[in-house]
């Protein structure tokens, strides 16, 4: 299929997720992940509507941010930020993967006369390989991070197991949202959002089902690298 009709077809798919579950499609928001893809896809696509793209790298998303064509895109960061790279990091583009204090420092003295949008990523599958904060330490890392002005806290994010086991899957997305109704309570992040950034294309229905409020695809989107 071609990209537009793969764009198409998700967008249909995360309409329907949203209708089997209850909710409006307007509730979940699509973060198209344009990884190892010219910028050409990235216009493309654009042009369909898409407005949120991300990208695993820093310096491919600095380097496709000022190719792509198309005007007022919001740029998403997923992938794990090594804090000798955070230098590369604007104040416009979403960071989904803050995930321990020595990068919330680092994020701090970067932006010390801005504020960078971030969320807190939690290893919520629990394997050895994944990145984020564990759910027993989420706490602590959110309080640390609380006590960093440049940092705004708009919600959670995780990545479920790589598994057909649907209970592990909707497992892990359904802690992710637990943890944030928790934080919500809590009340430590000024005009935190209850983002819910969970599910990619294997997985997105799931994760709408569990409460996603954005969803991360890339592969469905743009085909396999």
């Amino acid at each position: 299929m071609s990209l537009q009709e793969n764009y198409q077809h998700v967008r249909e798919q995360i309409a329907n997720a949203c209708v089997r579950s209850g909710r409006p499609p307007e509730s979940v928001s699509l973060i198209a992940v344009s990884k190892t893809h010219p910028a050409s896809y990235v216009d493309q696509v654009a042009a369909l509507g898409q407005v949120h793209f991300a990208e695993n790298r820093i310096a491919e998303l600095v380097e496709k941010k000022a190719s792509v064509q198309a005007p007022a895109l919001q740029w998403h960061l997923i992938g794990q930020l090594q804090t000798n790279k955070v230098k590369l990091l604007e104040a416009d583009t979403i960071l989904h993967t803050l995930d321990r204090a020595s990068l919330a420092d680092k994020l701090q003295s970067r932006f010390t006369d801005a504020t960078i949008s971030c969320l807190l990523q939690v290893n919520c599958s629990g394997e050895p390989s994944k990145s984020g904060v564990a759910p027993a330490e989420f706490n602590a890392l959110a309080d640390y991070v609380a006590q960093k002005p440049a940092i705004r806290i708009l919600g959670l994010m995780t990545m479920a197991e790589n598994t057909e086991d649907e209970w592990r899957i909707r497992e892990a997305f359904a802690k992710l949202r637990q943890l944030s109704e928790g934080l919500q309570a809590r009340r430590i992040f000024p005009g935190y959002k209850g983002w819910l950034s969970m599910g990619m294309s294997g997985d997105f229905e799931l994760a709408i089902a569990e409460g996603a409020t954005h969803v991360r695809v890339g592969s469905a989107i743009f085909g396999s690298r």
